[in-house]
């Protein structure tokens, strides 16, 4: 019988995320906690990093340029089952925190996530259950970041924005003339 404490524990971790310079800082900073870290900018380069070998961990952001970070949690999930992933994004919202904890992924931090919280979130056992942020976004300011996100993956074309947000165009040029709820 093979004693798992004596093991030294399995500290890869892959860090996907397109911002180059956070993604630099965050890779030193866990480096410096401990972590074998490889990176990746895309999803594709993040999917065959799995593909080649499945690290204990990752973290990784959610709207990549190339498609969406749940397919490196999920890609992870079914090489390495026990592999425990959490999802970064600029742009949290309640559907896609449920589908990231759905797929596998142990938390879902907004960012700008420092170093010090994806760790307790990637070290974190049992029934463990993340801080609640002490300056939330309000109701009206997760609307706008909404909004704005729609916007942007429209190529910032108000009539197609309305269209899928099924709003009136007017109506959200209004909305976007004004400045972020805060």
């Amino acid at each position: 019988m093979l004693d798992t404490a004596m093991e030294p524990q399995d500290r890869t971790l892959l860090i996907v995320d397109d911002d180059r310079p956070f993604l630099q800082r965050l890779a030193r900073a866990m480096e410096t906690r401990g972590f074998m870290v490889t990176t990746a900018e895309t999803v594709a380069d993040g999917l065959a990093s799995v593909e080649g070998s499945a690290p204990a961990y990752a973290v990784v952001d959610m709207r990549l340029g190339d498609g969406n970070g749940l397919d490196v949690i999920s890609a992870l999930k079914r090489r390495r089952p026990e592999a425990r992933g959490i999802i970064l994004t600029g742009y949290g919202n309640i559907a896609t925190a449920v589908n990231a904890v759905k797929i596998g992924a142990v938390d879902y931090l907004a960012k700008p996530a420092d170093a010090d919280d994806i760790c307790a979130a990637l070290n974190a056992q049992g029934d463990y259950k993340p801080q609640l942020p002490e300056n939330p976004m309000s109701a009206d300011r997760v609307r706008w970041e909404h909004i704005l996100r729609v916007y942007e993956l429209c190529g910032r074309n108000v009539s197609e924005t309305a269209r899928r947000l099924s709003m009136h165009r007017r109506t959200l040029q209004r909305i976007l003339a004004k400045r972020a709820p805060r």
